[in-house]
């Protein structure tokens, strides 16, 4: 007994004990929670009858819940204040103002619109009360500009790269915009058509309470353009009535394509909203990551949802919804941080300070502010396919588009993505325009010209009142037409310029009286700046038209025309170089080449010039020196022959020569020149400083004619100044008469340019076609079309027409560059001659170089100069003279003391009587020498040749 009953006594021990530390726990946390805490005011300002404000506040209580759930220890709480704006622009200034006075909140969350942000955050400026909205994204309001202003959501001109990026990587050439008509929708218009530079953006502004028969007049306008891209960023509510109204009338088919924009594309499935009607839909929407803490997020957010209103079933927590739920976990942070004894004037300057250094990680992703505005980095691409938001790619700033599956960046068309599904369930890639041929043509100005009509003619019938359009330039363009790859019907309309100035012309083009403007319109930066021009389908640049005069050769030096100064100078060297080589080969063994320096430098330029006509009368015993001389004689021979052509071509045929090349003589001589009526080309030869009276017009071919045939003095003109077009049509009628001629400045750095662009056809900034029509007309003019064309409209006779650019109008000269293998010919022939006497030269004579008698190197030099100066006797030449003399029966001493010979002798005579025969003849020939000049060698070596006879007399006794 005693056992169980302190058993009982310690159990209810316990018992109390435990109670005692629970109560004391329960008093803690009592005290605890009555704790004073500091009670912030915040403002919520929001469309309160709306689903998107339902969504957004259910996110907004939620944070601050699970905020303080995670910071109990927090000194301060945010007490929100909501207010109703009424969906209108005015009220929800009316709840700032009223949230600001009366309730005196230190921030205020919202509101919804960009157009009602507008103005509430003038409001709060004035009082400095930050205002933090996760839903206004128009680019219009900027944060620079409002110190007050936080934005906790993108804004809208980030995505414009990545949707330009999207049009420019499938090629199309011109989107059209769908915009609110209001400020805030022209804003993004503006950053639009920055990012996409050379596409054209057509626009659409529609009234953000439009009706339904608005919206389908819209539509039925964008259905007969021509362009099919549309990028539609509007409010999600108006957009998506825009989408279905769209599909009804047909433009959700095969051909169309819809971009849709970031606030549309992340609103997809607002209420609920079935993508059936959005099928092959592409969007650019900012990217959020997927976490463990958003799931559970969502998961909680739609168990609250549903349970505070009935009709909740299947809403999802969108970004915005994701953002608000941020952006209140961001204001509780930064009001922690600001010290709330501060005096009420400057708590708000601190707490904006401290929620521009707020950054954490929430459910939307990476929380940090710059400049104060959430940025994002990244856009997915999405593709509408089935009940799927299929992610296809995505967009970086520093990477660009980025294929989804390979997360590489690509460059090619149709790899930057994966497949897409376009509308009408269609997979053929969309060109993006489609020109409207259903029963409609399109309009083309053509100018009404009173000359050329060969260029373009448009003429109607005054009962029929048909219209026919003629013409070189329509000629080109129906060809041009019939290669496109898809129809097209011209229908003309005929314009008469004031003053035939196609300015005028090119204005009603972009005025959008016309779809196109075809004729004789020359391209120039003025009217580019207007329209768009094909490539030039005719030549282009200004030129003149002169007349032609007979350039008879009267001149007393046209016998050196025939060849060019290099030829006559290339000849005259080959004939000093010829004579020189075979002077060098002759004059050791022929006595024609030989005498004092002066008769034989002037024997061998009489033998080399000599060739000319084969007048030499020198005979060539060396046969190097006639192997040159017959190589050189062809060479002559060739070169006379060609002189005597060409200069009997030079005084028989006929040389026409234009009358004027240079401007400065025209302008210097007072000569009067021409331009046609109402072209630019007046401006262009006033600029060249030709005076008022110096210029007059002409408006035809004929005309021109007329007043280049009477000249300056018979009231005409010297010279016609045009487009090269025009001028060859004039100088194919009148072939003979006129030429056309570049013209040129004599003064040196004054070259002004005569080069245009040439004839185009005209078509609307940024128009689809004018790409398809230039490519046609390349293919017109690089195949045999254009040649028929030509023909058809210029009916030149080329056999009896001079070409003006071909050097008929110069003297036609020979060069050396006609001639320069015989001349090479020549000139190997006589090297290797030279090379083989210069070796057999040293070969015959080596035992002098070789000999160490001789000294120096120098002094074997001048002793091979020396013996090559002599006389060769041993040559077969000189031979032949020996035998010759000793023939002769007079003496047996030979007349001449250059020629003394010792005859041979009788055998009967005695050697005493041959002694003294050979002692006579030494004796004179020492006389005879010591009469000579000195210089002559030859008296030496007979007087030697004396001696050693004597010496041989001597021996013999």
């Amino acid at each position: 007994m005693m056992t169980n009953t302190t058993t009982k006594t310690l159990n209810i021990f316990l018992s109390y004990f435990v109670l005692f530390l629970l109560g004391f726990v329960v008093m803690d946390v009592g005290l605890g929670q009555n704790t004073t805490s500091d009670e912030i005011k915040v403002g919520v300002v929001l469309d309160l009858k709306t689903n998107f404000s339902k969504i957004c506040l259910t996110s907004i209580n939620m944070s601050l819940s699970d905020f303080y759930q995670t910071h109990p220890h927090y000194r301060t709480r945010l007490a929100l204040h909501i207010r109703d704006s009424m969906e209108d622009i005015v009220e929800a200034s009316v709840a700032a103002y009223d949230l600001i006075k009366k309730e005196q909140v230190s921030a205020i969350i919202g509101p919804r619109s960009s157009m009602q942000a507008e103005f509430m955050i003038k409001v709060a400026n004035k009082f400095q009360v930050p205002t933090i909205t996760f839903s206004a994204t128009s680019p219009l309001l900027k944060s620079i500009d409002n110190p007050y202003f936080v934005r906790a959501t993108i804004n809208d001109s980030f995505q414009v790269e990545a949707i330009a990026a999207i049009v420019k990587s499938f090629g199309w050439r011109s989107v059209v915009a769908i915009y609110v008509d209001n400020e805030i929708g022209k804003e993004i218009m503006h950053s639009l058509s920055d990012a996409l530079e050379d596409v054209e953006v057509q626009r659409s502004a529609i009234s953000q309470e439009a009706s339904d028969d608005q919206i389908l007049k819209e539509l039925y306008k964008l259905k007969t353009e021509q362009t099919r891209v549309f990028v539609i960023n509007i409010d999600s509510s108006l957009g998506f009535r825009f989408l279905k109204k769209a599909r009804e009338i047909g433009m959700m088919e095969e051909g169309y394509v819809w971009l849709l924009s970031n606030g549309m594309t992340h609103m997809m499935r607002d209420n609920g909203r079935s993508l059936e009607t959005m099928q092959g839909l592409l969007g650019v929407r900012s990217y959020v990551p997927q976490s463990k803490e958003r799931e559970d997020f969502s998961l909680r957010w739609k168990r609250k949802f549903n349970k505070e209103n009935s009709a909740g079933d299947g809403t999802e927590p969108n970004v915005f919804a994701l953002w608000a739920y941020d952006s209140v976990t961001a204001l509780a942070m930064a009001v922690e941080k600001t010290n709330t004894k501060t005096n009420m004037k400057t708590y708000g300057p601190h707490l904006i300070e401290a929620l521009s250094d707020i950054e954490f990680k929430g459910v939307a992703g990476e929380f940090k502010l710059i400049n104060r505005q959430l940025e994002s980095s990244t856009f997915e691409i999405i593709n509408v396919v089935g009940d799927e938001e299929r992610i296809i790619g995505s967009w970086t700033p520093s990477s660009g588009l980025v294929n989804a599956k390979s997360n590489k960046t690509t460059l090619f068309l149709g790899k930057r993505f994966l497949p897409v599904i376009w509308p009408g369930n269609s997979t053929v890639f969309p060109k993006g325009w489609e020109i409207p041929t259903s029963g409609k043509k399109i309009k083309v100005g053509v100018p009404v010209k009173k000359g050329f009509l060969n260029f373009v003619e448009i003429k109607t019938d005054p009962i029929s009142k048909v219209t026919t359009t003629t013409g070189y330039a329509i000629d080109i363009f129906e060809a041009a037409l019939k290669k496109l790859p898809y129809s097209v019907i011209p229908q003309y309309y005929g314009y008469e310029s004031p003053e035939n100035n196609y300015n005028h012309l090119v204005q009603q083009l972009y005025e959008g009286k016309w779809d196109a403007v075809v004729g004789d319109i020359t391209i120039t930066a003025n009217r580019s700046l207007y329209v768009d021009f094909t490539l030039p389908y005719s030549e282009s640049g200004v030129s003149m038209v002169v007349p032609l005069r007979d350039n008879k050769n009267k001149n007393a030096w046209v016998f050196l025309q025939p060849w060019s100064l290099d030829l006559w100078v290339t000849t005259g060297c080959f004939f000093i170089v010829i004579g020189f080589v075979v002077w060098l080969f002759e004059h050791r063994v022929n006595t024609d080449f030989r005498g004092p320096p002066h008769h034989q430098i002037g024997t061998s330029f009489w033998f080399s010039f000599s060739t000319l006509n084969f007048a030499h009368r020198e005979k060539v015993v060396s046969n190097l020196a006639r192997f040159v001389v017959v190589v050189w004689c062809f060479v002559v021979l060739v070169l006379t022959q060609s002189y005597t052509a060409n200069l009997t071509s030079f005084l028989t045929v006929q040389r026409l020569q234009p009358s004027a090349t240079s401007v400065e003589d025209l302008i210097r001589n007072g000569e009067s020149v021409g331009y046609q009526h109402g072209t630019f080309v007046r401006d262009f030869l006033r600029n060249l400083n030709f005076s008022e009276t110096q210029l007059k017009s002409f408006a035809s071919a004929e005309e021109c004619d007329d007043l280049l045939s009477k000249g300056t003095g018979k009231g005409g003109i010297a010279a016609a100044f045009d487009e090269v077009a025009y001028l060859k049509d004039i100088v194919s009628h009148n072939c003979s008469k006129y030429a056309m001629v570049e013209p040129s400045f004599k003064t040196v750095g004054f070259e002004p340019s005569f080069k245009t662009a040439g004839f185009g056809f005209a078509f609307p900034k940024n128009s689809p076609m004018t790409k398809d029509v230039s490519i046609a007309i390349l293919n017109v003019t690089q195949g045999t079309e254009m040649r028929r064309i030509e023909n058809k409209w210029f009916n030149r006779v080329t056999s009896e027409c001079p070409d003006p650019n071909s050097d008929d109008l110069s003297s036609n000269r020979l060069s050396v560059s006609s001639f320069w293998g015989l001349f090479l010919i020549a000139g190997v022939a006589s090297f290797l001659a030279l090379l083989v006497f210069v070796a057999l030269f040293l070969y015959e004579h080596r035992h002098t170089l070789c000999s160490n008698s001789e000294g120096s190197i120098w002094r074997k030099l001048k002793s091979l100069f020396r013996i090559f100066d002599e006389k060769d006797t041993r040559s077969h030449i000189f031979k032949s003279s020996a035998v010759h003399n000793a023939s002769s029966p007079i003496t047996p001493c030979t007349p001449s003391p250059s020629n003394v010979q010792i005859r041979p002798l009788p055998r009967s005579m005695s050697l005493n009587r041959e002694f003294e025969l050979r002692r006579a003849c030494f004796s004179m020939s020492e006389e005879r020498f010591r009469t000579q000049p000195k210089h002559d060698k030859q008296g030496e070596s007979d007087i030697e040749f004396g001696a050693e006879s004597q010496r041989e007399v001597k021996q013999t006794q």
